[in-house]
């Protein structure tokens, strides 16, 4: 009994999935009821029903109107290249699934059999996936090619067959390159890979447009490529971990889309910053407040929501007092000071009240002091560019010469105001 019960685990029938397929199939409908759990979450049915219901039988009877009415008028001013731009467009979005897991790696390590035929399977279904993305936009596109500029349906019809092909070798040929090489080096073959394949489908559609037998040519040329990079993605060894990585993306495309504007996007780890990539001294102070003003302010420079906020504030600040009348430049100028300070003075409390920050042994004035000397170094900047757009408009070529001094005074100023109004307090 125990040598026949070996030999069934052995053949798979002791497996909850006695093959590969099976497995396949269970994970694929994991999958769709994942995504759909997800969408349940950020959208009401009912809800969604008011809006699609009334929204497909309007947009039914546009689209009914485009094959039988007068096509609109813009049609005949917007040049046909738009068509092929746009379906070009689609064909670099998206990417494949191929519902590999991290557990396989242990698990199905003795079946490699089974990994490809997963990953088989999965670029199928990525295949399939996408070949119906572009006949749905197609589709819809459909009465402005044939009625609107004039292609006949055979030639429609090997259009489609085009665009599908090309986008199958567009997929694949980016996925390659995504699981085989990280940094820059992934970018530098990534452009081409993608930019390369979807031009000259650009090109050829625009040249072939009316010619269906070299469409359907160029289209068989694009399978060929796609059935050779797939069987070049089957024979790739070594990107198991890749392929998990860029199929956990994929999956969680949805979710992304449907949270970006309620969670912030995460952070990418850097082993080096991108400022200030050797710890160089900022000051030549060596004192314990000077090396604390100095680890500040590069705090904020290497934050990239801090500095965006920095930039982004400071350039909304320049145009503002530039179209501003006349006199009301310097209030203004005064007024958005004030604000920059204030922010800054939020950020350095926040800074000296981390946690980590309470480990070194700084005392209350020695941080009041620190962070006095980094609000003003901070907010120089700002007040002189803010104060050359004051003094250049209003007072030309003296303005050259006041607007650095004017601002680096207004800077300090306000920002040692701030320091003795809340750095002291804290």
């Amino acid at each position: 009994m125990a040598a026949k019960h070996h030999e069934g685990r052995a053949g798979g029938t002791g497996y909850a999935f006695p093959t590969g397929p099976c497995l396949f199939r269970r994970r694929l409908f994991s999958h769709w009821r994942e995504q759909t759990a997800i969408i349940r979450t950020a959208v009401d049915w009912t809800v969604l029903l008011y809006l699609i219901i009334p929204g497909g039988l309007l947009g039914g009877r546009f689209y009914y109107g485009f094959w039988s009415g007068e096509m609109p008028g813009w049609v005949s001013v917007i040049p046909f290249i738009l068509i092929p731009l746009a379906l070009a467009v689609l064909l670099l979005t998206g990417g494949m699934v191929l519902l590999l897991q991290e557990g396989d790696l242990l698990f199905l390590r003795q079946r490699q059999n089974w990994i490809r035929s997963i990953l088989l399977r999965g670029v199928i279904y990525s295949l399939t996936v996408t070949a119906l993305k572009i006949a749905a936009v197609y589709a819809v596109l459909l009465p402005f090619i044939i009625r609107g500029y004039g292609l006949s349906p055979s030639a429609a019809g090997a259009l489609l067959l085009l665009t599908v092909a090309a986008g199958w070798s567009i997929k694949l040929l980016g996925h390659i390159v995504r699981v085989q090489l990280q940094g820059f080096r992934r970018w530098l073959w990534l452009l081409p890979a993608a930019t390369v394949p979807s031009g000259l489908y650009v090109w050829l559609a625009l040249q072939w447009k009316d010619k269906p037998l070299l469409l359907l040519a160029a289209a068989a040329l694009y399978t060929a490529v796609t059935v050779w990079t797939l069987r070049y993605r089957l024979l790739l060894q070594g990107t198991f971990l890749s392929d998990v990585r860029e199929d956990y993306k994929q999956r969680m495309r949805i979710a992304g889309l449907l949270l970006r504007g309620v969670l912030d996007k995460p952070r990418p780890t850097r082993y080096k910053p991108w400022i200030f990539r050797r710890s160089q001294p900022l000051l030549s102070s060596r004192q314990p407040e000077g090396r604390f003003t100095a680890a500040g302010i590069k705090a904020l420079v290497r934050n990239p929501g801090h500095l965006k906020l920095y930039l982004s504030f400071t350039g909304v600040s320049t145009t503002a007092l530039l179209i501003a009348p006349a006199f009301l430049k310097w209030i203004l100028l005064a007024v958005l000071t004030l604000l920059m300070c204030y922010w800054l003075s939020s950020f350095w409390l926040l800074f000296a009240g981390d946690d980590y920050i309470g480990i070194l042994p700084f005392s209350k004035k020695q941080k009041a002091e620190a962070g006095s000397k980094a609000m003003q170094i901070m907010a120089v900047p700002y007040a002189v560019l803010c104060s050359a757009a004051v003094c250049i408009p209003l007072y030309g070529w003296w303005g050259l010469l006041l607007f650095a001094p004017l601002g680096y005074g207004i800077g300090s100023f306000v920002a040692r105001m701030y320091s003795t109004i809340r750095l002291t307090e804290h």
